[in-house]
């Protein structure tokens, strides 16, 4: 069987605070169609990672490359045209724009009408919670709800990698099953996930392939199965 190609592949990323190292020689590759997880405790350095990927913070050495391309030299704005999109921790919403407004803000980019419209009827056919509430101010909604919103305004965009920082943070259980659900709807579209979570049995569930973070440092690296029997995953991250 061919190997998959790489959507994307981190080489020797180091990153500096000042005189704090914040990442040290991370090796990462995303392949293209599949999800994968980085996981590490708080301070680990996975939103550092993925603001590199995005181009919101300069690596001190190393390469980013997107597909066959090389990104340490686009900006950020540049990446996203690219398809390389970032949902920072937090749910980031427009408060005073309606629901429907707030997902449209997804496809600025678009320039057909047309498409705009389909891909806002797909978007509802897959969030009925959110046509019900499409007139609605965005700040009103609740969490899990305000998740589904940004997770929808993604979909509008039609990425080809999607960054997630967090996204089950401060959600209950019953949301997070949701949010995971919905997680596997993005990807089945064909769009590359990298999911960063503190919520680490959500992160093996979903994922393909997991990277382990701590102080800076890829520890470990393998599939998600393997990853659920390593020891040091099991006490440090599963309680187990």
């Amino acid at each position: 069987m061919d190997q998959k190609r790489n959507c994307l592949k981190l080489e020797k990323i180091d990153v500096f605070y000042g005189k704090a190292r914040a990442l040290s020689d991370v090796f990462l590759e995303v392949p293209e169609g599949e999800i994968v997880s980085l996981i590490g405790l708080n301070g680990a350095g996975k939103s550092t990672t993925l603001n590199v990927i995005a181009g919101l913070k300069q690596p001190s050495g190393g390469e980013v490359w997107f597909f066959d391309k090389k990104i340490n030299s686009l900006p950020p704005h540049e990446r996203f045209k690219e398809g390389l999109v970032l949902v920072p921790e937090g749910r980031r919403i427009f408060p005073y724009m309606s629901v429907l407004e707030n997902i449209k803000m997804g496809a600025y980019l678009l320039k057909s009408k047309k498409e705009v419209t389909n891909r806002i009827q797909k978007v509802f056919e897959r969030f009925p919670r959110l046509r019900e509430r499409a007139k609605q101010n965005a700040g009103t909604l609740s969490g899990g709800e305000q998740q589904m919103v940004i997770l929808a305004c993604t979909v509008m965009s039609n990425p080809k990698l999607l960054m997630l920082d967090e996204p089950s943070l401060g959600l209950s259980p019953v949301v997070v099953d949701e949010v995971g659900r919905i997680v596997r709807y993005i990807n089945s579209l064909g769009t590359t996930v990298l999911l960063v979570e503190q919520n680490t049995r959500l992160a093996l569930k979903l994922a393909q392939k997991v990277y382990l973070l701590e102080t800076g440092n890829i520890v470990y690296s393998g599939n998600s199965k393997n990853a659920q029997e390593n020891d040091h995953i099991k006490k440090s991250y599963l309680g187990l």
